[in-house]
């Protein structure tokens, strides 16, 4: 089968390789499917750029979506020929979604409505389920006033869409450039975080209240605003990334005295109830056409360097796919 794969970390262009691999089989539990689009993550570059290799060759990326071809013993033959997207293909694995075929547990590949197309499938695993997961420890939206930091993101487009078909305000922060898309997931307000004080706007679009819960991105940076009253008393701090993951001074006296939550969460390390309900919910946007996805850019395999390039670059809007079908 057609596969790119790297055999030591480093840049795109020195490492990746793109040729022929075995074909594999479907394992006892497990399911192989036909990749038709392989999404292209952060974590993925981050993976291939420095963090220890699975095995000796790894085939990057969790994200994707295709059909299944086989199955393993244990699994329903009738799920043969199911459409079907997939989550955590590389997570703790050699071998992820950047290939013809993959085979992982049946768990990992999700029923995909024929409504909706193999891009966006390849999207859920990790912005889908990141947004859904995220929404849901926030808390009831109706009502809520949510600051999302990031709302251009793929991870914050989606969670801007769902937490505003729960009923609630959502404050959004994005450059200049992306304001628009923000605003397209129906974000109420985009503060343009690189030239503006986050917040004081943020105090100023909640009249001095500070909004009821955040959902972050990088908490290096927004941690720091939590003295200048960014989240409101009792306000729930939800966080699953940080561009700077090492110590990071809390502001202990805010925490304690407006009495805040902090959450973190890794998408790939859901528990199963949480998983459960996360993709039960982005079942239900989807069988009611309600969650809108954008593709920013597609290449094909031999491309792989080229994609991996975009997303370290940062500047691209919606998800970079990869089409395994050219």
């Amino acid at each position: 089968m057609k596969a790119a794969w790297y055999e030591k970390n480093g840049t795109a262009r020195d490492v990746l390789i793109v040729g022929e691999l075995p074909k594999p089989q479907a394992g006892p539990g497990e399911v192989l499917v036909r990749v038709h689009v392989s999404g292209v993550n952060p974590s993925d570059v981050k993976s291939r750029r420095g963090r220890p290799l699975a095995g000796p060759k790894v085939v990057p990326h969790s994200d994707g979506a295709g059909i299944i071809e086989a199955v393993g013993q244990g699994v329903p033959e009738s799920r043969v020929g199911e459409r079907v997207w997939l989550w955590n293909g590389q997570w703790k694995r050699a071998f992820g979604t950047a290939a013809e075929y993959v085979a992982l547990p049946a768990k990992q590949a999700v029923p995909l409505a024929d409504s909706v197309d193999f891009a966006a499938g390849a999207c859920f695993g990790i912005p889908g389920l990141t947004a859904m997961q995220g929404v849901n420890l926030a808390g009831p939206m109706t009502g809520k006033t949510l600051l999302v930091t990031g709302a251009a993101s793929a991870v914050g487009h989606y969670v801007t869409q769902i937490a505003k078909a729960r009923g609630a305000r959502v404050i959004g922060t994005a450059s200049a450039e992306k304001t628009v898309h923000a605003k397209s997931a129906d974000a109420s307000d985009v503060i343009d975080y690189k030239n503006e004080d986050v917040a004081a706007r943020v105090l100023e679009l909640t009249g001095g209240k500070g909004a009821d819960a955040i959902i972050d991105m990088d908490f290096s940076t927004t941690v720091r605003l939590l003295p200048g009253g960014i989240l409101a008393p009792h306000g729930r701090y939800v966080c699953y990334g940080s561009n700077m993951p090492g110590d990071n001074i809390v502001p202990f006296g805010d925490l304690l005295f407006k009495s805040l939550t902090l959450q973190f969460f890794l998408v790939y390390e859901l528990s199963d109830d949480d998983r459960a309900k996360a993709i039960a919910g982005l079942d239900a946007m989807l069988e009611s056409h309600s969650l809108e996805h954008t593709i920013g850019a597609r290449f094909a395999l031999r491309e792989i360097a080229a994609a991996h390039e975009m997303v370290e670059a940062g500047q691209v809007i919606g998800n970079v796919v990869i089409d395994l079908t050219d």
